[in-house]
């Protein structure tokens, strides 16, 4: 059963980590597909934080777009599957890694990892995407 948009949205909202895909821009390859964090509100924008110059950042420059899936298993088996244009990619602040650090991670580790990544991590961008198309559902208790 395909979710209503308040429903997609929501679940979207939840801090799920997401299954990422982006044209491998090969012929004889499949999309990059790799876990990430990313951030969302209902009837906003989608952004994640990557480092510059990795292969996931020159790849969605490239196509100019990316797709994100988010899934769970209880209480009943449902999915969001999100994909749409890049509408502005910026240099990374500190302010917002620890944001989306804060949404995944438990309050007491958030101020130790954002001081390890900020430094260890290298350059970070964040790229943030307009969500455009919407595959989801919930396939109730199995």
């Amino acid at each position: 059963m395909p979710l209503n948009r308040e429903e997609r949205e929501q679940f979207l909202a939840e801090p799920h980590v997401a299954a990422l895909s982006v044209d491998a821009g090969e012929e004889d390859r499949a999309p990059l597909t790799v876990p990430i964090w990313y951030q969302y509100r209902p009837g906003g924008d989608i952004w994640i934080m990557t480092g510059l110059g990795s292969r996931k950042e020159r790849l969605i420059t490239r196509a100019g777009r990316f797709c994100l899936m988010v899934d769970r298993l209880e209480p009943t088996i449902r999915y969001v599957s999100v994909e749409g244009p890049v509408v502005s990619t910026t240099p990374a602040k500190k302010e917002l890694l620890r944001e989306i650090s804060a949404r995944y991670l438990p309050p007491e580790k958030v101020d130790g990892y954002v001081d390890f990544a900020w430094q260890e991590h290298g350059e970070q961008v964040v790229i943030t995407m307009r969500p455009q198309r919407w595959v989801s559902s919930d396939l109730g208790q199995v």
